[in-house]
């Protein structure tokens, strides 16, 4: 499969996920991703796909953008992986998070 994220048509389709999703983690907006933007599958590619030209493994309607943890979690089933929701601190809170 390194061959196929290493094609043209590849490198196309995730940089028009990549400006879709504005760089966000899920598309999300509010969660810039900072590091390395993981272009994500959301119908698991098989080798089948490559073999046989699939065009859906470069729908960007197939694709989304996520952070390194985001991707484990997917793949790993582990939520505790995933960012936790940012809480603003305002004058005068003393609850700690």
């Amino acid at each position: 499969n390194q061959d196929f994220y290493r094609s043209v048509m590849w490198k196309r389709a995730r940089q028009a996920v990549i400006a879709r999703d504005y760089g966000c983690d899920l598309g999300a907006e509010g969660r810039e991703i900072f590091d390395k933007v993981y272009v994500h599958h959301m119908n698991p590619m098989t080798p089948d796909d490559i073999k046989h030209g699939n065009l859906d493994i470069v729908d960007p309607e197939f694709l989304i953008c996520v952070a390194h943890l985001t991707h484990n979690a997917i793949h790993y089933g582990d939520e505790n992986l995933l960012p936790k929701q940012y809480v603003p601190r305002r004058p005068g809170d003393t609850q700690l998070w």
